[in-house]
């Protein structure tokens, strides 16, 4: 009978790491076998989109309410809070995507203007260079002799030794988040999540539905999102996902308030 499998096992891509690998200490051995690392070391790590999903879906709970709240606050018929809950979920939807686009792509061009500056730097100036590597490997602890012979080795391979400038004196990381996957993550959590605060409203305008305190059943279900979306972020981070869930609730909750105050406010001098 195959094992259980890991709660990471079944999470999207987007929000896993690396894969989940069992705590029991044969399995760990067996995790670090020669040929099993070799293969991992291969495939290279792993781009976590969990930043964009949790960002996109906070922030896409707490506009709607915000919308929902002005409605609610204005006294404004329950169709009102769904067009506009909409229309706020595209636009503002989109907006948040392609300004993740725009900052990652940024960030990207960055990263690939300091490589063409190290690589010029060590056509140039080389021996400065491993001056630089020399000092950077030294914090590692490496001295004397052994320090200068992995200088040598490092300086024999021109991409190895520019990549580790990359990483060491510059400090970016080894792989970057694809700008588009970037944008689409955040994109489809702000809309999907987003749209929980809307569905009382939406289900009070079926035929023959009527809800009984739609607001109430909003906040309600805005909270439900909150400790789904922090239970979702602990299992992936391995932390208590119980403690993940209320730290977001609480969070989330607290600016969920704040729309509330404001959007209640704003709402009434309609």
């Amino acid at each position: 009978m195959a094992a259980p499998r890991s709660p990471r096992a079944w999470l999207p891509w987007v929000l896993r790491r690396a894969p989940a690998n069992p705590a029991e200490p044969g399995s760990l051995v067996e995790e670090h076998a020669p040929e099993v690392i070799a293969e991992r070391l291969r495939a290279g790590p792993r781009v976590s989109y969990l930043r964009d999903f949790v960002f996109g879906a906070i922030d896409g709970t707490v506009t709607t309410l915000a919308v929902v709240a002005g409605v609610a606050g204005a006294g404004l018929r329950p169709a009102v809070a769904v067009v506009l809950g909409l229309a706020n979920l595209l636009a503002d939807g989109f907006s948040m995507a392609t300004g993740n686009f725009l900052a990652s792509r940024s960030e990207e061009q960055r990263q690939a203007r300091v490589r063409r500056e190290e690589e010029r730097h060590v056509d140039l100036v080389p021996a400065g260079e491993r001056e630089e590597l020399r000092q950077l490997l030294s914090t590692l602890g490496l001295e004397g002799e052994l320090l200068e012979q992995v200088v040598d080795v490092i300086a024999a391979d021109r991409d190895r030794w520019i990549d580790l400038m990359m990483q060491q004196e510059h400090g970016f990381a080894a792989v970057s988040p694809n700008p588009l996957r970037a944008a689409a993550v955040t994109f489809v959590a702000f809309v999907a999540v987003g749209a929980v605060p809307l569905g009382s409203y939406a289900v009070d305008l079926l035929p023959n539905v009527s809800v009984v305190s739609p607001f109430a059943w909003s906040i309600g279900l805005t909270a439900l999102a909150f400790a789904v979306v922090g239970a979702l972020k602990g299992v992936v981070v391995e932390s208590s996902w119980w403690r993940s869930a209320a730290e977001t609730v609480a969070l989330g909750g607290t600016a969920a308030a704040l729309a509330f105050g404001v959007g209640s406010a704003l709402g009434s001098l309609v």
